[in-house]
């Protein structure tokens, strides 16, 4: 299929990224972050949901969920935390940081003071610390921001915990970190910019790399995109969410009879094809409306409603308001946002 439908996700959900500090670690140290749904008022402004990952410039440093799983990093890894958990970065394994979040970048940096540096010895934080080359961890901590609403199927097929180790194969994953080490340090016009690009391009490495080494038989959206059949079904739904699809047709298209094609797409995927097909219709349709001055009627009648009446019910249900109402609530916090 001509189709990449991982990317057509990617752009419907309104991937963005940003790098906001760098923090470096002496002796025993401990920085603890909050949920997602802390972050997102605080660091990116107008999205939904904020991913965090952190990753190591030089030296090595733990990385966990309290009370669930933690990885040990060295220079050149990286860990991810899809679903946006509240987490600790530490010098050992199962140390907890402060709970108030004081140190947080948001709880008290305006804009023009990030990226925001922290250096940390023991339990001492210092702010705007200038760099140092004997530290016993240098992190870049950074954000991705992406809509929930109405439909992301990419986020529930993560796990809490994503761990990029460094390979030779992805040396630019090493280079990105230094460079936002000295972005961070240097605060050059364009940086900000071209670190939030870096920053999309490695969550979707990562995000491909753990598709690739997914078990035979898992289930779930990326596994649903292995799969010779679903993949292809997938396609032809982003590739034309307006067509009249009914299963039948979408059987005949990948070769299955329409029983197996529904058995084999609610397994991986867990939800019938038509569903799906709705879903992501509406996720289509909001996008447009975020993104275009497009009428709420002709919106629906691109992404495949014969009315504006229907759109209008199963956005509705998905999202809690009428498109039009959304819309309007999208754009006023898009304005405070600015």
């Amino acid at each position: 299929m001509s189709q990449d439908t991982l990317s057509d996700v990617l752009r419907g959900v309104r991937l963005r990224g940003a790098v906001f500090f760098s923090i470096s670690g002496n002796s025993e140290w401990a920085a603890e972050a909050p949920s997602a749904k802390e972050l997102a008022p605080l660091l990116m402004h107008g999205v939904d949901h904020v991913i965090e990952y952190h990753a190591v410039a030089q030296g090595s440093c733990w990385a966990g969920i309290p009370g669930g799983p933690s990885v040990q990093l060295f220079a050149g890894d990286v860990v991810m935390f899809p679903h946006g958990d509240a987490h600790v970065v530490s010098s050992a394994p199962g140390m907890r940081g402060d709970s108030d979040f004081s140190w947080f970048p948001g709880a008290h940096a305006q804009v023009d003071q990030l990226p925001l540096r922290l250096a940390y010895n023991g339990r001492n934080v210092v702010h705007s610390a200038p760099p140092d080359p004997d530290a016993d961890a240098t992190i870049v901590c950074g954000f991705l921001g992406c809509d929930l609403q109405p439909f992301n199927p990419l986020i529930a097929a993560l796990p809490h915990l994503m761990h990029l180790r460094a390979t030779e194969g992805d040396a630019w994953i090493a280079k990105f970190t230094q460079q936002a080490v000295a972005e961070s340090h240097a605060r050059r016009p364009g940086g900000e910019a071209m670190l939030a690009r870096m920053s999309e391009m490695m969550f979707v490495d990562a995000v491909r790399r753990y598709a690739d080494h997914l078990p035979a038989q898992s289930a779930g959206w990326l596994a649903g995109l292995r799969d010779r059949y679903v993949g292809r079904t997938l396609a032809l739904i982003h590739e034309q969410p307006a067509q009249d699809w009914t299963i039948d047709e979408l059987g005949r298209c990948v070769g299955l009879s329409r029983s197996a094609l529904h058995e084999r797409f609610v397994h991986l995927i867990g939800m019938p094809p038509i569903h799906y097909l709705a879903l992501w219709r509406v996720q289509a349709a909001a996008r447009q409306l975020l993104e275009t001055r497009a009428t709420v009627a002709a919106i629906a009648l691109d992404v495949g409603y014969e009315s504006e009446a229907a759109f209008a019910r199963a956005f509705k249900r998905l999202v809690g308001m009428p498109p039009g109402a959304w819309r309007r609530e999208r754009d006023a916090r898009a304005e405070l946002a600015q």
